[in-house]
């Protein structure tokens, strides 16, 4: 059965922050909040974890997973990321934003997409999720917190731990942090393209 961590969603509490830290260093699979949407996570060397969250999702090989980043410093060592693009990154994040790039070698091949060896990046503007990744100290490999069937992402923690208390480790409760998933943007041949509208602004893209 999962563990519970109530964590204010302000001020954390960096008990329970370690806590969470041990239990993904442990292999486990955990829900946790971002600015987006609540989000499955493991480490990113994790195969055990990672084939768990692909059961929970019942996704493909060819699902695009996401490496959540504390900031942008930390995305040079796994996006061949070029100056324009940066800086545009730069303006959008923190934020509701995920960046499709072509993956570095620093990226294990089972996160890539396997045809276009491609990764998701993301700096999340969320004092938990920011927590979690500072006190880790290298990105979590994850995933948005949507079930087979539902249309939308999971919202209530309590939904979330009864629904999935045999499959992940933990369920963080860090409050309503929204439903509506990121805006996906993919810099492929070096031009930004919006391939999803999310809940992060595209004015700035078009």
């Amino acid at each position: 059965m999962s563990q519970f961590f109530q964590i204010h969603p302000d001020n954390p509490q960096m008990r329970l922050i370690h806590q969470s830290i041990e239990i993904l260093r442990g292999g486990g699979v955990i829900i946790y909040p971002t600015d987006s949407s609540y989000a499955l996570g493991c480490m990113m060397g994790e195969k055990t974890a990672l084939d768990r969250i692909r059961r929970i999702r019942q996704v493909s090989n060819a699902h695009n997973f996401t490496l959540v980043c504390r900031d942008l410093s930390e995305i040079a060592s796994y996006a061949k990321v070029d100056n324009s693009a940066y800086r545009l990154v730069r303006k959008l994040a923190p934020g509701p934003y995920t960046f499709i790039f072509q993956a570095t070698s620093e990226v294990p091949k089972r996160l890539q997409h396997p045809k276009k060896k491609t990764i998701g990046i993301r700096v999340p503007d969320n004092p938990i999720a920011q927590a979690l990744l500072n006190e880790l100290g290298e990105p979590i490999m994850s995933s948005t917190l949507m079930l087979p069937g539902d249309e939308l992402p999971l919202i209530e923690p309590y939904d979330m731990r009864e629904r999935l208390q045999h499959e992940v480790d933990l369920v963080i409760d860090g409050g309503n942090c929204g439903f509506e998933a990121t805006t996906v943007v993919a810099f492929l041949e070096g031009l930004p393209q919006v391939t999803r509208k999310g809940r992060g602004d595209t004015s700035i893209l078009e």
